[in-house]
């Protein structure tokens, strides 16, 4: 299978080495072994345990020589209590790395529960605040083996996971730079059997990555370019993908899009994230959804601040209209052609969530990488207008 698509196989090694291409996870032994996992618990999520592709890699495994375990108790918005039981099932079978094989949900309990594996204090000590992650003992920090299911997180090249505090319902990140997977295996036939809905939620997620990497104020020049061509990748490809969900060519490069996205936001995020963390803890929304719905709204706020960045990305990405509003109309008709709802109350999110979301909004790390200074006041007016549908 891996001979069937050779020009879309490649070795990367930019942030970690990445094994692309499409049929490659029949690799999955040999990637344990040369992440020096020996007794790897697979971390996934319960919509994908039943599935072949799950029950494939464990017999995979099993006939490479390494015995494993299987964990799926996972919430979409994975919670404390999900990695806590992941951690039990890790220590019980005497296991000595993860296997992170899913979409975001999956990507991050996995990754948390490597982390917390030898760690002797409560997992929000290492949240992404200050130097909160010199707290971790990185000799307790299990490896791991990632591989993506979805293309919009683009966790599989991260160095944090995304965990919901059950005890004040926030979002948190908890961050160290040895969380990020020793090995991916980005195999885009894993992708082709996703539904048309999840497909656009997950693309637009990747390009809400690489749009406000992009947009954020800070130095970076390397994540600029690969933003900028992240974002290219989906205007080209997520469309197709979408409606041709076979077409491994388009798989293929929304994955890449996908890991771009997450390898530029470590120049910053933004609004987008800060606006939707809080919809998806509150309410349950699915964060790559909530992100494309509010994605116009914040981007004309922010417009004193990027209108002359947009306009190149609207050049680079050969638009029609290369301006700001001309971008601002390709992402409204992307969404558009993809069936993304234009309102936060379209996704179950009404005006009752504000009192609460803004000020959660306003303290959510994604907000420091703003391109403006934002206040509670500004998060309310964002989220009526995102409600209501109002654009201006």
């Amino acid at each position: 299978m891996i001979d069937k698509y050779p020009s879309l196989s490649a070795n990367w090694n930019y942030p970690t080495k990445v094994r692309f291409g499409p049929g490659r996870v029949a690799e999955l032994a040999e990637t344990c072994r040369a992440a020096g996992i020996s007794r790897p618990l697979l971390v996934t999520d319960p919509g994908l345990k039943p599935l072949p592709m799950i029950i494939e890699a464990l017999h995979a495994l099993e006939h490479g020589g390494l015995p494993s375990a299987l964990f799926a108790d996972v919430h979409p918005n994975p919670t404390g209590a999900d990695v806590e039981a992941g951690l039990k099932c890790f220590r019980n079978g005497h296991h000595d790395g993860v296997i992170v094989f899913g979409g975001g949900s999956a990507m991050d309990a996995g990754k948390a529960i490597a982390f917390m594996s030898g760690q002797s204090r409560p997992m929000w000590d290492y949240e992404d605040r200050e130097d909160w992650w010199t707290r971790a003992d990185p000799k307790g920090i299990a490896p791991v083996v990632a591989v993506p299911t979805t293309a919009g997180t683009g966790s599989e090249v991260g160095r944090a996971a995304v965990i919901t505090d059950e005890r004040d319902h926030t979002k948190k990140i908890i961050f160290h730079p040895k969380m990020q997977p020793v090995e991916v295996i980005a195999d885009p036939e894993l992708t082709v059997n996703l539904p048309a809905h999840i497909t656009a939620a997950t693309g637009m997620d990747a390009l809400s990555h690489n749009l406000e990497a992009f947009c954020s104020p800070f130095w970076h020049p390397m994540a600029q370019g690969i933003a900028l061509e992240g974002m290219r990748l989906v205007k080209e490809w997520l469309p197709v993908a979408v409606k041709q969900g076979s077409n491994i060519e388009a798989r293929s490069y929304m994955l890449a899009a996908s890991s771009m996205g997450a390898t530029a936001f470590q120049k910053g995020l933004g609004a987008m994230h800060s606006m939707s963390h809080p919809c998806s803890s509150l309410r349950g929304t699915h964060h790559g959804l909530t992100n494309a719905v509010v994605m116009p709204y914040v981007l004309i706020h922010n417009r004193p601040a990027i209108e002359e960045k947009l306009a190149a990305a609207a050049r680079y990405l050969g638009l029609a209209d290369q301006s700001f509003g001309g971008f601002v109309d390709w992402v409204l008709r992307l969404r558009e052609d993809i069936a993304i709802p234009h309102t936060l109350k379209d996704i179950g999110v009404g005006l009752d969530v504000i009192p609460e979301a803004a000020p959660m909004a306003l303290a959510d790390p994604s907000t420091g990488g703003n391109p403006l200074p934002m206040t509670v006041g500004d998060y309310e007016a964002l989220y009526q207008k995102a409600i209501e549908g109002r654009l201006i």
